[in-house]
């Protein structure tokens, strides 16, 4: 009797337990398929309907025509240099940057908790199922009902892939040479693969009543950025621009963790040449069109499933990568370039064609799903939901956008003005983005900016605490702290 009574207490806390974990769902009659497509390394510029003139990339282009574009979406940062680490244990947690550290090494404990975006949408109905890139410390097996081809942080690089291509020299690496491994590892393009996986879930779900959530993530268009060779021909070098803020080397690169010893930093010889910069960046447009065709085999299999008109579509990526801005070839800075992304929104009552250049996070795709599915949002989920903004609520969102790189780089961007600081110089840098974009005229030595410098800087100190940031710029910074 006394062992009946232990066991159905342990029960009854178990399932108190259960419901305490797990958030509301709302009754929902019809809740909407949710695919969530997810690039690794891709730059907000890279889409050519949002302003590229050269990157072809016509599928991503028709869903910017038939769907919703973020201008001013953002990556928090990294706490490491796997920039896409961070922010995928953010996306999948719904936790500001430092506050998702520090349950990093806890993720699966997390995952098993229910505290993970995929469980809470498993607990609201939804088939959910995943391939490609995962990067997060958790069982991706157990995180979704069906997965297939789990990737690693990004494909095999070789030491021919490093330090080229040298003027003058011959280049020892081809992108469509399959050799080298990489994205040709196993006989098929990791995009591809990808590719074919989601169509093929995407067949099975066109005879099922159950609504369900795809996490199709690419490891492209990040190095070794691999492709056909038809891909690459389409950009010949005479017509790829060097970016307007190159330079040869980045000055302050050592003091912000970019320098030699950063293993994005050595794709490309310092300094860094035009002609080496061209190079990467032709390949680098080339795996982006080859990734778009991969989406538009995806977008094409959504619509004869039967299934689109009652399907959310997401498109993002996990940071934005620097390929010669500013000197540097990596995302571990907080120039625009390597912290904001595209995203765009498609579905059933998303207004097509629509701009909304209201600064956001892109880990913001996880409460707008879960809105979605009838979830109420959990208390540790601190991104916010879309939706608001879709249906054409008011424009306030966040009030500033934070940014971080190890205890090395802090930034601020609020009314279009963007601080940064490098604490170890003890250096500030201040840009003006509405009337320069490409960050490259710095105001901070100017005096009559010493106002507003102090108005970002106490904005970036109360969002050091909404994120868990818990660096002391004070001590650094003192002649920024008196009131503007």
């Amino acid at each position: 009797m006394m062992c009946s009574r232990k066991l159905l207490a342990a029960l009854v806390c178990g399932f108190i337990c259960a419901v305490v974990q797990r958030p509301e769902v709302k009754a929902a009659e019809t809740p909407p398929n949710i695919v969530f497509v997810f690039a690794d390394d891709q730059c907000f510029e890279t889409i050519h309907a949002l302003g590229h003139d050269v990157v072809e990339t016509p599928n991503l282009d028709r869903l910017v025509d038939e769907g919703l574009t973020f201008t001013d979406a953002y990556n928090q940062g990294s706490w490491s240099g796997a920039v896409c680490v961070a922010s995928r244990t953010m996306l999948n947690t719904g936790r500001f940057l430092w506050n998702a550290r520090r349950i990093y090494d806890e993720s699966e404990r997390e995952r098993q908790a229910g505290r993970f975006w995929s469980e809470y949408l498993k607990g609201a109905g939804y088939d959910t199922y995943m391939t490609g890139k995962w990067h997060v410390r958790a069982d991706a097996a157990k995180a979704f009902d069906v997965v297939a081809d789990v990737r690693g942080g990004m494909p095999g690089q070789t030491p021919e892939g490093y330090n080229r291509p040298i003027d003058g020299q011959p280049d020892p690496w081809k992108p469509w040479d399959t050799k080298f491994g990489g994205y040709w590892k196993g006989g098929k393009h990791w995009s591809e693969v990808v590719g074919d996986h989601a169509v093929d879930f995407l067949d099975r779900a066109a005879t099922r009543q159950k609504p369900f959530f795809m996490y199709l993530a690419f490891n492209a268009p990040h190095d070794p950025r691999q492709s056909p060779k038809q891909y690459v021909d389409k950009y010949p070098l005479e017509n790829v621009k060097l970016p307007v803020n190159f330079l040869p080397e980045y000055p302050f690169k050592d003091a912000i963790g970019c320098g030699k010893g950063l293993r994005d930093e050595r794709l490309a010889p310092f300094p860094r040449t035009p002609y080496a910069v061209k190079v990467n960046r032709r390949e680098y447009y080339a795996i982006i069109t080859h990734m778009d065709t991969q989406v538009g085999r995806i977008f094409n299999a959504l619509q004869e499933s039967g299934k689109a008109q009652k399907t959310y579509v997401f498109f993002t990526a996990d940071h934005g990568l620097a390929v010669g801005h500013h000197g540097l070839m990596g995302k571990q800075n907080l120039y625009d370039h390597s912290v904001r992304v595209p995203l765009i929104v498609c579905g059933p009552d998303v207004p097509k064609g629509k701009r909304i250049q209201t600064p956001v996070y892109l880990q913001d795709v996880m409460p707008t799903t879960l809105e979605l599915a009838g979830v109420e949002k959990p208390d540790h989920v601190q991104f916010k939901s879309l939706m608001p903004l879709i249906r054409g609520g008011a424009d306030a969102h966040y009030g500033a956008v934070y940014g971080a790189y190890l205890a090395l780089q802090r930034s601020v961007k609020q009314d279009g003005c963007k601080l940064i600081l490098y604490p170890a110089l003890g250096k500030a840098r201040l840009f003006d983005l509405n009337d320069d974009p490409h960050e490259m005229k710095d105001l901070a030595a100017d005096p009559q900016h010493k106002p507003l410098m102090k108005r970002l800087f106490a904005a970036l100190l109360k969002l050091q605490e909404e994120t868990g940031d818990e660096l002391d710029l004070r001590s650094v910074y003192a002649e920024l702290q008196t009131p503007p």
